[in-house]
């Protein structure tokens, strides 16, 4: 900008283009503090029946704005038609690629916090924001698939093929009794991209330890977490991490 412009209509055709996209910036922004303090004054549980009321409305009323502008049909539930026409192997697909995203969100997070401090500061940032995201994901797929609370063992499993690195790392299922099972990421995508790059494993023990002990706490709050071993830990070439999850009685 050669001047302070007085307004957003002083500002070139580029400049408004970088403008729309900090409008969706600060929307994203604002609806995450909103949960938070919701999350902080009530409680993970009324936060997430909030949530619920307020996500089916917000995303009505921007899916209705934005297709008088931009020409695109919804449906009576606000659901974009050219996505509903989409083949579910494109709908897969575009799934992989937002999980994918979320995953590079979380990356870039880590990284800028790194960079302006320390590894050490990052992963504290990093375990912190994994005790507020492990029970959120956990609640939104016990709403997602009807799961009761302390829906066992069975529900954990259920719920662990539906959480969004599931849809980007393989992982399996071992050691399976009445009581107990181990769970394996055999294929963990951040693991591999640093092998690939001929670094070590990245020490992901202590996020691991927070992130599957409030998971399986919020499908049923009798499931302890053992961690069976994640990097730094020395691990077989067949998994980067294992978890042995137990009902209690």
């Amino acid at each position: 900008m050669s001047q302070t412009p007085q307004n957003i209509q002083e500002l070139s055709k580029e400049e408004l283009i970088e403008f729309l996209v900090t409008t969706f910036r600060r929307t994203l922004i604002h609806y995450g503090l909103w949960f938070r303090e919701a999350e902080y004054q009530l409680g993970m549980k009324q936060a997430m029946d909030a949530e619920d009321q307020a996500f089916s409305a917000s995303f009505a009323i921007h899916m209705k704005r934005l297709s008088k502008i931009l020409g695109f049909e919804v449906d009576p539930k606000g659901m974009p038609v050219a996505l509903l026409n989409q083949s579910r192997e494109r709908i897969l697909k575009l799934i992989e690629a937002q999980s994918a995203n979320w995953l590079a969100n979380d990356g870039v997070w880590f990284q800028a916090v790194e960079n302006a401090h320390d590894m050490d500061t990052a992963k504290r940032c990093n375990d912190s924001c994994w005790t507020r995201y492990s029970p959120y994901e956990a609640e939104r797929i016990k709403r997602l698939l009807g799961l009761p609370d302390n829906s066992g063992l069975e529900g954990l499993k259920k719920a662990l093929n539906f959480r969004t690195y599931a849809q980007l790392n393989k992982q399996s299922f071992h050691e399976e009794t009445e009581n107990s099972f181990v769970f394996q990421m055999n294929e963990c995508r951040v693991q591999v991209a640093r092998q690939r790059k001929g670094l070590t494993d990245y020490p992901c023990r202590s996020a691991g330890k927070v992130e599957y002990r409030f998971f399986a706490q919020t499908i049923d709050s009798r499931i302890e977490t053992e961690c069976v071993g994640c990097p730094p830990d020395e691990h077989p070439a067949e998994w980067f991490c294992a978890w042995k999850f137990t009902l209690k009685a």
